[in-house]
């Protein structure tokens, strides 16, 4: 039994991945507008951070979406698919759980930073 139910939630996600990434695609917004001087700050500030994340993650998603509202470049790292990110995210954060901010402070402290609505408060506001 269990692994009919396994199968089955397997055949789910190859079924709804690709539409969740049509989804994002057609749904996400349009960034907000700022000067190039001012988007090279923003684009400054934005080198020491980083997103691991799951492509079909509905959480991640989420963070993607406001992160392209804000006009942001952030390095988004493949946690699912990447092997070296997904050691690096269990090492750095603890466990392997997306979405995950990864922060340099200016002091080079490094913090992690879960849960989707935490992250995207963080990202509105500093950037918003």
């Amino acid at each position: 039994m269990r692994i009919l139910i396994r199968y089955f939630f397997r055949g789910l996600r190859v079924v709804l991945a690709p539409v969740m990434l049509i989804s994002e695609k057609l749904s996400t917004p349009k960034s907000v507008e700022r000067t190039p001087e001012e988007q090279a700050k923003v684009d400054q500030a934005c080198q020491n951070l980083a997103l691991y994340q799951f492509r079909t993650c509905p959480f991640c998603i989420k963070v993607r979406k406001e992160i392209a509202r804000l006009g942001l470049n952030i390095e988004v790292r493949d946690a699912q698919l990447d092997p070296a990110h997904k050691q690096a995210l269990l090492e750095g954060g603890g466990k392997v759980k997306v979405p995950c901010l990864k922060i340099i402070h200016d002091d080079g402290r490094e913090e992690w930073m879960y849960e989707s609505d935490t992250i995207n408060a963080w990202l509105h506001q500093q950037f918003g």
